[in-house]
């Protein structure tokens, strides 16, 4: 394992933990693409848009946490069978109703936020700030989101 920064070699478990948060992204992601394509419904307009905009976000987020894991000496997870294997999230399929959808985002971005507090305290504990510059940002976007999503399921 080669590391470009100099970490201190407890930089596997890093690796380890956000691989572990690459194989759930990714399978977000996914489900994020089956919720847009198979919106139906009163709500069809609105949802469609908003999951393409979530999806988008996912993509730019999952080559981030890909990225770091390189720059810091491992290699990212990819292979779909690696991201089922590791992933919390499981894929849901012919998913077509809005509110459905939204709950199901809901529940998943609640466990991505775990998993990138996760990774943000085991980086603070490594003095490793430069996956913490990663991921914090991240979390602060999501849980955003996550209280938009909230108030659109009347939570």
């Amino acid at each position: 394992m080669s590391n470009y920064i100099e970490l201190e070699q407890n930089a596997k478990l890093t690796i380890e933990k956000l691989n572990d948060l690459l194989a759930n992204m990714q399978v977000y992601y996914q489900n994020l693409r089956g919720f847009h394509w198979n919106i139906k419904g009163e709500n069809f307009f609105e949802l469609h848009v908003k999951f393409e905009e979530y999806y988008t976000a996912a993509a730019l987020n999952i080559d981030e946490v890909a990225e770091r894991i390189l720059t810091i000496g491992g290699s990212p997870l990819h292979c779909f069978d690696d991201y089922l294997a590791k992933s919390e999230i499981r894929p849901e399929k012919n998913v077509s109703d809005g509110k459905a959808g939204m709950n199901s985002i809901w529940n998943m971005h609640n466990l991505l936020l775990s998993k990138m507090r996760e990774v943000v305290k085991h980086a603070a504990e490594q003095e490793d700030e430069g996956t913490q510059d990663v991921i914090t940002p991240m979390i602060n976007i999501l849980e955003k989101t996550n209280w938009m999503v909230g108030a659109w399921l009347r939570k």
